[in-house]
């Protein structure tokens, strides 16, 4: 058998003309909905994440502010200007773009971000909201990953899913999110011993460890799911991910490919976090105006 392909691209557009519809309504009340990301140094990875989402804002009609500061910044200045933007009524979603210069604590400023704006969903607070299973601004990789499998009409309710990785970004929320879904889950990482065992189990397994190869045929039963969340250079310098794509898609029966596979769903995934806050902001907005 050869898997079908999961095309991330292909779904993320079907995504985004919908929340281009929600955009629509919301400046039909004059409202729009607003990101600001705060690129500090000058990362070359970093910037092109920044821009992809400052063309994603453009290209959905929303408001996109982009803040940029030297890497020598103090993390006191950078708490401050994510202050200024708490306070900033145009501004719905907040974003600190991943990495930070190392004396910066990364923990500190996700927590200075207002849980109300924190899109990324990282803040202790959405992550509390969401492991209790109440409305919370979800992790947009593992919040794509979702809507991905649900697209395609794949039902994980009572499914066994392996999480290869244990990232506060991806491994862990990843595993809540389909615990939430009612499905079986285990975690595996790199001190588990005979990965193969446990993911030769797994209908559907997510590999989110950032190296290359991870798993390959060996390692999944035959029709098995799985979503490649890795992002790494094969010898030619070409993009790639954690999964051996060419023989693990002769096995399985759904794969996602790296790229155009779970890359644009985080970003469009983010654009739909954003404009859920500004929805939300409006209706607080209308319940003071009438109160």
């Amino acid at each position: 058998m050869s898997a079908q392909i999961i095309n991330g691209k292909e779904i993320a557009e079907a995504v985004r003309q919908e929340i281009s519809k929600e955009v629509q309504q919301l400046s039909e009340k004059h409202f729009i909905p607003g990101l600001a990301v705060i690129l500090v140094g000058d990362n070359q990875a970093s910037q092109t994440y920044v821009r992809n989402k400052e063309k994603a804002c453009k290209d959905l009609g929303m408001h996109s502010v982009l803040i940029k500061k030297p890497a020598n910044l103090t993390q006191e200045e950078l708490i401050q200007s994510i202050d200024e933007l708490n306070q900033d009524e145009s501004i719905h979603g907040i974003l600190v773009q991943l990495p930070l210069p190392g004396h910066i604590s990364e923990k500190a400023i996700i927590e200075a971000i207002s849980p109300e704006k924190d899109v990324d969903g990282f803040h202790p607070i959405n992550i509390g909201r969401m492991m209790t299973g109440q409305d919370a601004f979800l992790p947009c990789t593992p919040y794509g990953i979702m809507v991905m499998l649900e697209h395609i009409g794949y039902d994980v309710e009572g499914k066994h899913v392996v999480i290869v990785g244990r990232s506060n970004i991806v491994g862990k929320p990843a595993g809540q999110l389909f615990l939430n879904a009612n499905a079986t889950v285990t975690y595996c990482h790199s001190k588990t011993k005979d990965l193969a065992y446990f993911t030769k189990q797994a209908d559907v397994v997510v590999a989110a460890v950032g190296k290359r190869d991870t798993i390959t045929s060996d390692h999944i039963k035959e029709g098995a799911v799985v979503i490649d969340v890795g992002m790494n250079r094969n010898d030619e310098g070409k993009l790639c991910g954690d999964v051996a794509f060419d023989e693990v898609k002769n096995k399985a029966s759904y794969i996602t490919p790296v790229p155009k596979g779970v890359g644009p769903m985080t970003i469009t995934m983010l654009m739909k976090n954003t404009v859920k806050s500004a929805q939300k902001a409006l209706e607080q907005r209308k319940s003071a105006q009438k109160s």
